[in-house]
């Protein structure tokens, strides 16, 4: 059994979800194409659904609500620096 989100509703109908399955704690999303289409209801693993290039609208919204769990600053933590950082010598 999964829990899933709404995440996205185009203008044609498609709906994107956020789900996850219970049973393993893992993340994914669902994709129900609009009835009229025909298509069937997808799950991809959210790293296959945010592959490189991945620029809709669905993608954008998965990215928001990610983004909206970081929205406090980070612990400091004395070994970690950002990758441009130079290392002090």
């Amino acid at each position: 059994m999964s829990e899933r989100r709404d995440l996205y509703r185009s203008s044609n109908g498609d709906t994107w979800f956020l789900a996850r399955d219970r049973a393993n704690d893992k993340a994914f999303d669902i994709h129900e194409p609009n009835q009229r289409s025909g298509g069937q209801t997808s799950r991809l693993e959210i790293g296959v659904f945010l592959r490189p290039g991945a620029e809709g609208p669905e993608h954008q919204a998965l990215l928001r609500l990610i983004g909206s769990l970081v929205d406090v600053p980070p612990p400091s933590y004395p070994d970690c620096r950002p990758r441009d950082e130079p290392a002090d010598e």
